[in-house]
């Protein structure tokens, strides 16, 4: 008997030994084929599990016979579950791919750095807006950029004109002069055009825009010491595109913008066209404009080729006009009666061509030869002075571009000219001619599956203020797939000319030209570092990420706007280098959380900048602590509500005094069909307006002296309209 027993244990251990099965597989991502190392594997319902190598190799032991469920799972990658009956008939490793959820990252492509990267591969930190957010923004303001770019963390828009809204951007507290402006690569909005430009930027017509902060010259050349914002155009798709927008505002403004873009074989073509206007607004009883009396048209077309496979050419034009009047509100309405005769007019026109060639080669490396030319025009009059000038810009470029396995190279030259001409100067002549010629490389290098590492240098020349050497490096750090991190620095530098946000308030009177022999380059150089972690919940439901910025920046020998006043001969204006310097440093801290169809942004910034002379100044309108909180809700298809609110905390002013803090909040609602949605927007509902807690100017109303601009002047107001797209949603496409 006792033998029979043993017997019946020995072979009950050979079934179970048998039973048992082993699994080998290899976990990749579904696009990139690269292993991923951590994720698990569990048998459902049981508690067997184990997790992948740093080969992304998993193996899991003692698998029962029979049907079994075997779930994947790991932080940034959607849930797979795969049903298999043990024993195998095929032992080989099995190969389990994982679709990331950044997948819509994955897909953001950013040419501002000149590669051919993924937003989430480029060692350089990178913010863009596209997207659901950029055409909320173009709801709320669909005649210019100043809404797309103000309301990002470490990004305001300083006004410059109290009664005719010029304005300039500012990132991490610095002078509109220290960020470059440019239009997919071409600087088309600097210096003399640089005053109006953000107020004649059109929304419609852009695939995302894209910012670098941070002193980045190595690429770009002078006036990227803040930081650089790249606007990236829509190009034709063969399924085409038209969209045509009106608008219409509670403080008379009215807006009309269509956008057309379609492919048919080997030619392309996208055109944009634009009235924007507004009557002369004012919500309160100052009695200056808060909305200029405004009417501009804009007319865009451009045309692509497509010859063969390796071979694209862009031919494009840009013309603009615009007739914009300030100052007393009862004047501009045609009351020449009145005893208060304040006005400032400004007319302009703009055009400019813009022409880009692309090859492909065959050995995988990429040309590209990029022209411009912009013509600006602007006459200036206010009551008893009158500024006008012409400036004609050029910019010309080849690069070329090599990626191999590891490494990717980025090489070229280009030549920016620069002439500004003053028509019939009222005391000084302030016309000038600069070119600029720069050669720049750029490496960047995959040292491994977690680190890249991207280097350059820059050099420039130009005759009057001699070479400068702008080096910079980035480093990027996976972690894991949840964590990353990015570091970097580099120089920057400024020439130096007339246009600043200063000399933009005294519409450049009395202001003598820059003395070659005295004022010096502004340099610069910067650093910053970033965390970023995404993790998910619920099954993966709901997402968080959290990104964590740092950052510093100090501009050496600043120019500073002097005011000299003699009682015998006339009052007169300069700009000199300061003995001393400027730094910017703070933080920046975004949060995004997704749970189905809502999404929710927090951001907050803290800015300190200072100049640093004979004493320590803090520099004026800049706010030390800012938030930033956006709600939105979206079901495809169907709505769009989205609810927003803005903290600016207290600004030092130029005067010395200290402005008051407030809140900016809005409220956005969209109701789409088919093919076309209606929208209304609430834009500053609280109604916070300078004119409600601080005064906007001294003096008289026929002689004001205006006071430093820091809150909005137009208080609440609503706008609303319609939107056509006859092709359908082309942001909601896959």
């Amino acid at each position: 008997m006792k033998k029979i027993k043993l017997m019946v244990l020995f072979l009950l251990g050979i079934h179970t030994l048998n039973a048992q099965n082993i699994l080998n597989a290899k976990i990749i991502d579904a696009s990139t084929k690269e292993p991923i190392v951590g994720a698990t594997l569990h048998l459902t319902p049981s508690k067997i599990g184990s997790a992948s190598d740093d080969k992304g190799v998993i193996s899991l032991l003692n698998i029962p016979n029979g049907r079994q469920v075997l779930t994947w799972r790991i932080i940034g990658f959607e849930t797979r579950r795969d049903t298999l009956i043990f024993p195998l008939t095929n032992s080989d490793t099995l190969t389990i791919k994982l679709q990331s959820l950044d997948e819509d990252i994955d897909e953001i492509e950013i040419t501002s750095t000149r590669s051919s990267r993924s937003i989430k591969d480029i060692p350089s930190r990178v913010e863009y807006i596209a997207g659901e957010e950029l055409e909320e923004k173009a709801n709320m303001k669909p005649g210019d950029i100043r809404m797309l770019l103000a309301e990002s963390t470490g990004i305001q828009t300083q006004q410059t004109s109290a009664t005719s809204a010029n304005a300039s951007i500012r990132i991490q507290g610095l002078d509109g002069r220290f960020t470059q402006i440019l239009k997919d690569g071409f600087p088309l909005y600097s210096g003399f055009s640089g005053g109006l430009g953000l107020l004649q930027t059109p929304p419609l017509d852009l695939k995302q825009a894209e910012v670098i902060k941070g002193s980045n010259s190595t690429l770009y050349g002078g006036g990227a010491i803040a930081g650089m914002v790249n606007l990236i155009s829509k190009t034709p798709t063969e399924a085409g595109d038209l969209k045509v927008f009106l608008n219409g505002t509670s403080a008379k403004g009215m807006d009309l913008n269509s956008f057309y873009e379609k492919r048919k074989r080997k030619v392309g073509l996208t055109l944009y066209a634009a009235r924007n206007s507004n009557l002369a607004y004012a919500p309160d009883k100052v009695g200056f404009t808060a909305i200029p009396k405004f009417e501009r048209y804009t007319f865009n077309p451009r045309l692509y080729f497509y010859p063969n496979k390796s071979n694209t050419v862009m031919v494009g034009v840009s013309g603009l006009v615009e007739d914009r009047k300030g100052g007393n509100l009862s004047l501009i309405n045609g009351n020449i009666g009145v005893p208060e005769r304040f006005f400032e007019y400004n007319t302009t026109n703009r055009l400019s061509s813009q022409v880009h060639f692309e090859h492909k080669n065959a050995n995988g490396g990429i040309i590209n030869v990029k022209n411009s030319v912009a013509y600006f025009k602007r006459h200036l009059t206010s009551n008893a002075y009158s500024f006008k000038g012409n400036q004609i810009n050029s910019f010309t470029e080849l690069n070329y571009i090599k990626v191999h396995k590891k490494f990717e190279w980025i090489a070229g030259f280009n030549i920016w000219t620069d002439s500004f001409k003053t028509e019939k100067p009222f005391r000084y002549d302030l016309s000038y001619k600069q070119n600029t010629f720069g050669v720049f490389v750029q490496n960047t290098w995959n040292a491994n599956k977690k680190v890249t590492i991207e280097t350059g240098i820059r050099t420039d020349y130009t005759k009057e203020y001699g070479p400068i050497i702008l080096p910079k490096i980035s480093l990027l750090y996976k972690i894991n797939p949840a964590l990353t991190s990015r570091i970097g620095g580099g120089f920057g530098y400024k020439t130096p000319n007339i246009f600043t946000e200063e000399t933009e308030k005294i519409n450049f009177q009395f202001l003598k030209p820059i003395n070659q022999d005295k004022n010096i380059m502004e340099k610069s150089y910067g650093l910053n570092g970033d965390l970023n972690y995404r993790f998910y919940l619920a099954d993966n439901r709901l997402s968080f990420t959290i990104n964590q910025l740092f950052f510093y920046t100090r501009i050496n020998s600043p120019l500073i706007l002097k005011l000299y006043y003699n009682p015998i001969d006339w009052n007169y204006s300069f700009l000199e280098n300061a003995d001393g310097h400027i730094d910017t440093k703070g933080g920046e801290t975004n949060i995004k959380v997704g749970f189905g169809d809502f999404k929710l942004f927090l951001g907050y910034t803290h800015t300190n900048t200072q100049l640093h002379t004979d004493s320590i100044v803090r520099m004026p309108l800049t706010p030390k602590h800012r938030l930033n909180t956006v709600l939105m809700y979206e079901l495809e298809g169907k709505w769009k509500i989205g609810l927003e609110g803005y903290y600016f905390g207290k600004q030092t002013l130029s005067d010395g005094k200290i402005g008051k803090d407030y809140w900016i909040c809005g409220f956005m609602v969209e109701k789409l069909w088919e093919k076309f949605s209606v929208f209304i927007n609430f834009e500053n509902f609280l109604d916070a307006r300078q004119t409600r807690f601080d005064t906007v100017y001294l003096g008289t109303p026929n002689e004001p002296i205006f006071r430093d601009i820091y809150a909005p002047l137009d208080g609440f107001v609503i706008n609303g309209g319609v939107k056509y797209f006859p092709f359908g949603d082309a942001c909601c496409r896959k």
